[in-house]
């Protein structure tokens, strides 16, 4: 047996997208085109999907990534300013096993006719579940489904 391990990181990504605040913001907000982006890629399987989006509300989704074993991810919101700010914390299992727990903060500001994104998640990955690098590559790969969501 290993000892026990917590891994910190910190990571903030920018993305801008061709699209006003209120309506990336809808792409959070709205279960069937959050379920879209962020949980219906390719490979995977979804399990069980229940949408909560208000401040205190945890939201849930239970799913598989090819032949992984299962994965859930339990999401409670601290914050949110429609058009602005959401703050939420979230708990990722793999296997029964919890894999990590992250307090990200997603901030919305205009930019020309757009909105700039700015992601910035504060993680701990537990025995040796990732250091932080996989969260941000991942993360990085969903802004980017957002895009076509969001239309830019």
């Amino acid at each position: 047996m290993t000892d026990p391990q917590a891994v910190h990181s910190t990571f903030r990504l920018e993305r801008h997208y061709d699209a006003p605040p209120a309506r990336v913001f809808q792409a959070f907000a709205d279960p069937a085109a959050k379920r879209r982006w962020l949980i219906e890629g390719e490979g995977f399987e979804i399990l069980e999907f229940r949408p909560a989006f208000a401040v205190g509300e945890t939201e849930f989704s239970r799913f598989r990534f090819q032949q992984m074993p299962e994965m859930t991810n339990a999401t409670t919101y601290q914050d949110i300013v429609p058009g602005q700010r959401i703050v939420f914390c979230y708990r990722m299992t793999i296997g029964g096993a919890i894999m990590s727990a992250s307090l990200t903060t997603i901030e919305l500001t205009p930019s020309g006719n757009g909105t700039l994104l700015t992601h910035t998640e504060q993680g701990t990955y537990l025995d040796g579940s990732d250091d932080g690098k996989g969260r941000e590559e991942g993360t990085r790969g969903l802004l980017e489904i957002l895009a076509r969501e969001v239309g830019g």
